[in-house]
């Protein structure tokens, strides 16, 4: 039986796992790169340094919250990678689009941080965000139906993971809609939404029932 490249290339997950690991390291270094701390020619009081910060808040707030968002995908990233008993080719493209994503980060927070109040640098922001998630939930979809994840994990598993991008990014589309009101709002609730799940908050009923099973 004749076997093809594309039968046999990208099977590797663990080594798709340490490509993962090294671009959002990059893309979380590059976020903070984009700080600068204010012109010492440009200081001549305490005031005057104290003001010059304040004029960086939006700057550091950005930082964090883009630092959250990639840490909480690298997080479901990584619990995706660690459910497969193999990689395809195919797979791993998916994995390499999502990665493509990340790299886009940076320049979507730093757009965001020199224009917090214009509602197209917001939208950019979140269609970042889509963009990581879209891309997330096909690598997952594509895996659970391809059966490259795990066999002994439970069905249930299966669609805890889907759901929970499927929340988040609903979450997020509703931050990203209250724009038409403020930007600062979207990026309250943003914030908000990235806390909750970089603590891993849940309901209690859920809390509940994920104790029962």
């Amino acid at each position: 039986m004749r076997t093809t490249y594309n039968q046999v290339a990208g099977q590797n997950a663990e080594r798709l796992a340490a490509l993962s690991d090294g671009v959002f390291a990059v893309a979380m270094t590059l976020l903070v790169l984009d700080l600068h701390g204010p012109a010492a020619e440009a200081i001549h009081s305490e005031q005057g340094l104290w003001n010059a910060l304040q004029q960086l808040g939006p700057r550091l707030l950005m930082f964090a919250m883009s630092f959250l968002t990639l840490g909480i995908f690298w997080v479901g990233q990584q619990t995706q990678l660690n459910h497969l008993e193999r990689s395809e080719r195919s797979l791993t493209w998916i994995h390499l689009v999502f990665l493509f994503a990340v790299s886009l980060t940076p320049f979507s927070t730093a757009l965001l941080a020199e224009f917090v109040r214009y509602r197209v640098a917001l939208l950019v922001y979140w269609a970042n965000i889509l963009f990581l998630g879209g891309t997330l939930f096909f690598s997952w979809t594509c895996a659970a139906g391809g059966g490259l994840v795990n066999r002994e994990l439970p069905p249930a598993t299966i669609q805890a993971i889907r759901r929970r991008i499927v929340v988040a990014q609903c979450l997020y589309a509703f931050g990203a809609s209250l724009c038409l009101i403020d930007t600062y709002w979207s990026i309250g609730f943003i914030v908000a939404v990235q806390l909750c799940y970089a603590l891993g908050l849940e309901w209690p009923r859920r809390r509940r029932k994920s104790r029962e099973l």
